[in-house]
């Protein structure tokens, strides 16, 4: 792995971590939304990660020695999917409403706003945690750097 593969591998995390907080505040922003275009409630949506296949010590060994022509990625994380979660939608008791149905039960996007916070903070903290390695990774290169001197 080159110097820079711990940098890029954060990186592809750091572009995961955004675009799942992307999904989060599209889940709150939503969160009483009782009709899309299709005419049901906003349902919650997740996104789904994917490690993106990276050198081993076997795949190198062999790229060194000449037995595998062509490099392999660094590794990381990307977001494979945005999935609807299938998980029931609330009834709420709201005679009043124009979407209610005749017995007056209304039908809510299936988003707990506790979930969603707890979900922003995780991807938050994972954020913070890839930024503090690539700040690490930064350092130790300019450490090797003054040693030459």
């Amino acid at each position: 792995m080159s110097i820079f593969g711990s940098l890029n591998i954060n990186a592809t995390a750091l572009t995961a971590e955004r675009a799942r907080m992307d999904v989060i505040s599209k889940n709150i922003a939503n969160v009483n939304t009782t009709r899309t275009s299709s005419g049901t409630p906003y349902r919650r949506q997740v996104p789904l990660f994917k490690e993106i296949e990276g050198e081993t010590f076997s795949s190198m060994l062999s790229k060194e020695s000449g037995k595998l022509d062509g490099k392999g990625t660094n590794g990381g994380v990307k977001v494979s999917a945005v999935v609807e979660d299938k998980s029931p939608f609330k009834s709420v008791y709201n005679p009043g409403h124009p979407d209610a149905d005749e017995e007056g039960f209304l039908m809510m996007p299936n988003i707990d706003s506790v979930t969603e916070m707890v979900d922003m903070i995780s991807a938050s903290r994972a954020y913070e945690a890839n930024m503090t390695a690539i700040n690490t990774s930064k350092s130790m290169a300019m450490k090797a750097l003054e040693i030459g001197k």
